[in-house]
Order: structure tokens, then C-alpha cells, then sequence
């Protein structure tokens, strides 16, 4: 039972840094949500030309009336004529105007500041500056990582096969596929129908992540659809619902459907990226897959299942551009 313990243990470890990646990368996403902003607003002294030539009139700043039509330009008054003697020497204040300064033209826009502006943002490897290929090595490569790991602790812990939900056997690969295929487009509907119905009620559901990971060419989806989603499913059952519940139940005396709601909150915060109504989703879909592995006792249905829901998000949105359960004028406003 020590090796049990220790792989316990480690599935803890890679639990506390899956989440902690997870929010170092909500947070980085914040961050250049904030600049994006900042950068869009126009600084002060670029808002209005004409503000810059309330100095040569009255202390409000007005335009005078000889302003010009067409340019914007402040004009000087000539003196007038017979307003000074001949013999006598013109007053400073009589007819002195004010110095030449350098005229703004409306036109022509004013040039950057180099303290602050998109030139500066450009050069931050800041996440939405990613290339979608990028993005989605890297969660390809984070997430198999942690997979990887699991699987080499589960060997070396020499945890049995079905304490994890595997079986050898044609039946389990049948079953797997089927079961685990339908159950996946029942949940995907109910996910939908979950995360329509918060946003209506207001509650955030950002879909940012999944727009930047979805693909532009032909190759990019067989990458998404082939590659990158059954590394995610089979990382994240493998790790929230074998390792989590089905080995930590059958080791140890808890309570097996303690372990499914402790897991499925665990689940939720790990999506973080999704907003308050993402965490809250998803966490009810967790619990959803954690009674469907309890109920079979086969990773493979819960690991279908999960790739079948990303798949079919990843295809409707992104791919065909539907807008699920949005009436017609919602769609319009949107677009």
C-alpha cells in the first residue's frame, strides 16, 4: 500500500500543477486583455488637435471667430491701421501677437508615443500573440507531459489495471467505443443547452481559448481532431477520474462518490479560462463522467466521451460557425 500512497501522492502533485498552470494562464490572458484596452484608448493630447491652440485664445480654450473653416487654424489679426501715431513708438501690448508655433494639422495623425502604443505590445510573447500551430503544441506537449508521467507512476506503483478502468479485452474496445461515443453527444448537447442558458442569465462564459486553438487549414483540424484533443481526454480522465477516484476508491476506504464531487470541483477550477459559468459547466459535467466511470468501470467510456464533447464544440463553433440555441437576432448582433 506504500506505492499505492505514493502514487496517490504524485497524482496530488500533477493535480496542483495542472491548476497552477491553468491559472498562471488566466492570469497572462487578464494581463493582455488589460493592455489590448489600454492600447485602444487615444492618449490626451491625441484626442483633439484643436485643444493644443486654446493657449493663443481665451483661458477656455474656444476657438476664436477667425478661425479658419477649412484647416482648423487660429489666425492672426493684422494691427489696424491709424491705431498708433506716426511719431509715435508702437506699445508692446497695442499689436504684439503671439510667437509662430507649430501648427497641427487635423489631417495628418500625430505620431506615436514611444512609451506606450502597439509598437511596444508587439514585441511581448504575450498568449494571443501565439500562432494557433503554437498553442496548440504546447497544451500537445503540457498535457501528454503530465500523461506521461502518470502512466511511468502507475508502472512503477504497479497499480492494477482495473483498479484504473482498463480491461484487455475486444468487449471493453466495442463497448468503450460505443457507450462512450453516445454518451459523449448526449453530454455535449447538455453541456450547450448549460452554458447557453448561464450566458443568458449573465453569468461570463469566455470562449476565448477554444477560438485561438481552433485551426485555419485543412492540416491544423487533423492536428486539433487527431492529435491534440485525445491527449487532452485521455490526460484528463486518466488523471481526475482513474487516478482520482477509481485507484484512491479502490485502496482506500473512502467514500467513492465523495471522491467524484471532490474531483469534479477540481475539474471545474481547472477550466478557469471559461469564466465563472465554464468552471461552473463543467464541474457538473465532471461529476456527469465521474458517475458514468463508476457506473462501467472503463476509462475508455469516459475518455470517448470527453474527446467526443471537445470535438463536437471545436466542429460546430468553430468549424461551422454555428452559434448553438441563439435566436436569430442575437446571431446578427454578434456577427
Amino acid at each position: 500500500m506504500t506505492q499505492w500512497a505514493a502514487f496517490v501522492g504524485f497524482s496530488g502533485v500533477v493535480l496542483c500543477l495542472l491548476l497552477g498552470l491553468s491559472y498562471l494562464t488566466q492570469q497572462a490572458f487578464d494581463a493582455d486583455d488589460l493592455t489590448v484596452q489600454s492600447d485602444s484608448q487615444p492618449a490626451s493630447s491625441e484626442r483633439d488637435p484643436d485643444s493644443a491652440l486654446g493657449s493663443e485664445g481665451d483661458a477656455s480654450g474656444t476657438d476664436s471667430p477667425e478661425q479658419s473653416e477649412h484647416t482648423g487654424e487660429r489666425a492672426v489679426e493684422p494691427p489696424q491701421q491709424g491705431a498708433v501715431g506716426e511719431d509715435e513708438e508702437p506699445t508692446g501690448g497695442a499689436v504684439e501677437t503671439a510667437p509662430q508655433q507649430e501648427r497641427l494639422d487635423p489631417q495628418q495623425p500625430p505620431e506615436p508615443s514611444s512609451s506606450d502604443g502597439p509598437t511596444a505590445r508587439q514585441t511581448s510573447a504575450e498568449p494571443q500573440s501565439l500562432s494557433t500551430g503554437a498553442l496548440l503544441a504546447n497544451v500537445a506537449f503540457s498535457q501528454g507531459l503530465f500523461a506521461a508521467l502518470l502512466v511511468g507512476a502507475a508502472l512503477w506503483a504497479a497499480i492494477p489495471l482495473d483498479a484504473l478502468g482498463i480491461e484487455v479485452s475486444w468487449s471493453y474496445v466495442t463497448t468503450g467505443l460505443v457507450v462512450g461515443s453516445l454518451a459523449g453527444l448526449v453530454l455535449y448537447i447538455l453541456n450547450e443547452v448549460g452554458a447557453t442558458l448561464a450566458k443568458r442569465y449573465g453569468i461570463d462564459h469566455d470562449e476565448a481559448l477554444r477560438r485561438m486553438l481552433a485551426p485555419e487549414s485543412p492540416g491544423g483540424w487533423v492536428v486539433l481532431l487527431g492529435g491534440v484533443l485525445p491527449i487532452i481526454a485521455f490526460f484528463e480522465e486518466l488523471l481526475f477520474r482513474a487516478a482520482l477516484i477509481g485507484v484512491v476508491a479502490a485502496g482506500f476506504e473512502i467514500n467513492i462518490w465523495l471522491l467524484a464531487i471532490l474531483s469534479s470541483i477540481a475539474f471545474g477550477i481547472g477550466h478557469g479560462m471559461q469564466g465563472t459559468a465554464g468552471i461552473v459547466v463543467t464541474g457538473l459535467l465532471g461529476f456527469v463522467l465521474a458517475t458514468l466511470f463508476i457506473l462501467t468501470g472503463s476509462l475508455l467510456v469516459v475518455v470517448v466521451a470527453h474527446y467526443v464533447i471537445n470535438a463536437l464544440e471545436f466542429i460546430v463553433h468553430e468549424g461551422l460557425d454555428i452559434a448553438w440555441l441563439e435566436s436569430p437576432q442575437e446571431t446578427i448582433t454578434e456577427s
